[in-house]
């Protein structure tokens, strides 16, 4: 069985609520008297994409200097940008391709995929994450469940600020998970609202969003609610491969 922590959209940008709130959410996953397996961080992890800002990602992590207590699994959303991400936040050499990396469990595989297009707010994943994702999965050999984790829904959530910035491409992805059952489900981010629905039958699982929270149609506007609470999720992965998630919000 696994345990997984889910972070999103920290959107770190140097000012002091920023960092508040990240670190927020930071100290309690860091104090949970049971430790999970790995923490999820699906995307947007900086505002503007720049150095410093992953610098600050990188030092509140656990990426640099004081370790964190358990792996610290990350991918690029669509205000990242690939190479001072590599650079700064994961220390090594800059670059443009796609930020992918797999992390194999006892329980389980995560395989934290890029989703972000550069320059675009939209997404898509290429086909250079498309053959990787099939190369790991040929290496696990079907062995363990297999959670993805990028950024970029590939459903609509019923919102138009999400809706307008969808993941494109879906039918390949739909296509890729009905040759490979071993896919347990889709973790994301990018909508800033806690969301669960269903993927080519699978689940699918939206994380909250730490710099603010997405106000629903029905909530009324402004459309960013900056007073809610930030959030994180937990993911349960069992052994029978279900999926189960919780969320959590840090007053």
């Amino acid at each position: 069985m696994l345990v997984l922590a889910h972070i999103s959209d920290l959107h770190l940008d140097g000012t002091a609520r920023a960092t508040e709130r990240a670190r927020r959410v930071r100290d309690r996953l860091w104090q949970l008297p049971q430790r999970p397996d790995a923490l999820l961080v699906t995307g947007d992890i900086a505002d503007h994409g720049t150095e410093s800002e992953y610098e600050e990602a990188a030092a509140l992590l656990g990426l640099r200097g004081a370790d964190a207590p358990f792996p610290v699994l990350t991918c690029p959303g669509n205000h990242d940008r690939r190479a001072p991400y590599r650079k700064a936040l994961l220390g090594r050499p800059a670059a443009d391709g796609p930020v992918n990396s797999a992390h194999v469990m006892p329980g389980g595989a995560v395989l934290m995929c890029d989703s972000s297009i550069p320059g675009r707010d939209d997404g898509l994943l290429d086909a250079e994450t498309y053959g990787w994702i099939e190369s790991r999965l040929e290496e696990l050999g079907g062995e363990l469940p297999v959670l993805l984790a990028f950024h970029h829904p590939p459903v609509p959530l019923h919102h138009p600020l999400p809706d307008s910035f969808p993941l494109h491409g879906s039918d390949r992805l739909a296509a890729l998970m009905a040759r490979r059952p071993e896919i347990a489900g889709l973790i994301t981010g990018h909508a800033h609202t806690p969301a669960a629905t269903t993927f080519a039958g699978r689940p699918l699982v939206v994380g909250p969003g730490v710099t603010w929270t997405l106000r629903l149609p029905w909530e009324g506007e402004p459309i960013a609610d900056r007073d809610a609470p930030p959030g994180f999720a937990l993911h349960v992965l069992d052994d029978t491969g279900r999926l189960t998630s919780h969320f959590r919000v840090v007053t």
